[in-house]
């Protein structure tokens, strides 16, 4: 099946043995459009049945009408011709009886059980496309570690994927436009008592040895907690709560207040910090990009801080 794009680019839609639906093409959408015999061909089903299934998807609002169905005007056509959003073929392909449908759902169902165990789902062939993109993302991660860092690929890939949406063209990065700044303006104020009495709690819930959150002198995390709260001129040096958060977890992790379990009694500082500011639910830290994110800092390079608490407040972008 082929069409023509609005720059003139072929565009084939397929369905492979397996069931998968690819994609061939020049296009800079996020979504594409198909007509109901294309859709009829992919899922071979007469184009009647596709009539049929987009009728029941829009009534039972499956799928909103206005932002997946588009009329478009293409070459050798006096009339405008309704095309329907990828949202739409999917869907389709979950109620058409025929043999190609059954094979689609097969695969459909292996990569949603892929991605809800592992977290994660791999197209190679998309890897593949933009492998050098995606490489050079893992050597700008890279440049913050030192040499003979230890962090593991699957951290790097766990950083790559949490900063994908806002941060994945890579422009940012290379022009040293990361932000400096978070968004959220509430004062929230910790002492190092609050946050001591915190982490002994958290201590007592791991069942961990004497020496886990240790401090390696008198007022370890007191010095922490005033580096975060400090203000100059009458002013708080970290204005937000984002930035107030991301140099808690870096001190704690960097400075090695404790004798052991620097690492865990950071990231519990930086998720009890961001709970008491009333944010953590609207950002996107999971356990996987708190672990990365924490053992990231760890390793790197303590002359790229300013760019890592950066990486940080990326992360925190809601």
């Amino acid at each position: 099946m082929k069409q023509k794009n609005n720059k003139q680019n072929e565009l084939v839609i397929y369905q492979t043995k397996a069931g998968e639906v690819k994609l061939r093409g020049d296009f800079e959408q996020e979504t594409i459009w198909a007509r109901q015999n294309q859709i009829a061909d992919i899922f071979d089903v007469e184009r009647s049945v596709v009539t049929k299934h987009i009728g029941n998807i829009l009534k039972n609002k499956e799928v909103l009408q206005k932002s997946n169905v588009q009329k478009m005007h293409i070459a050798n056509s006096d009339k405008p011709v309704v095309f329907y959003s990828l949202d739409i073929i999917l869907a389709i392909g979950y109620r058409a009886n025929s043999q190609k449908a059954i094979e689609f759902r097969k695969w459909a169902t292996k990569v949603l059980r892929q991605h809800i165990i592992k977290g994660f789902t791999i197209n190679p062939a998309v890897v593949k496309n933009n492998f050098a993109e995606f490489q050079k993302a893992i050597d700008n991660l890279r440049k913050l570690l030192p040499a003979g860092s230890n962090i593991d690929h699957a951290s790097v890939l766990e950083l790559i994927s949490v900063f994908a949406d806002t941060w994945f063209s890579l422009d940012a990065y290379d022009k040293g436009e990361l932000s400096e700044k978070g968004v959220t303006k509430k004062n929230v104020i910790i002492t190092a008592e609050q946050l001591e009495q915190e982490l002994k709690g958290f201590k007592l819930s791991l069942k961990e040895t004497e020496i886990f959150g240790a401090p390696r002198h008198q007022g370890a995390v007191a010095g922490i907690v005033g580096s975060v709260m400090q203000t100059f001129g009458g002013r708080p040096l970290y204005s937000t709560a984002e930035e107030k958060a991301a140099h808690l977890l870096y001190f704690f992790v960097k400075n090695h207040p404790f004798i052991d379990g620097n690492k865990r009694n950071g990231a519990f500082a930086f998720v009890w910090f961001l709970r008491k500011a009333g944010i953590f639910d609207k950002t996107k830290i999971t356990p996987p990009a708190l672990t990365a994110i924490t053992l990231f800092v760890a390793e790197s390079n303590p002359k790229e801080k300013n760019q890592v608490v950066r990486l940080i407040l990326q992360l925190l972008k809601k």
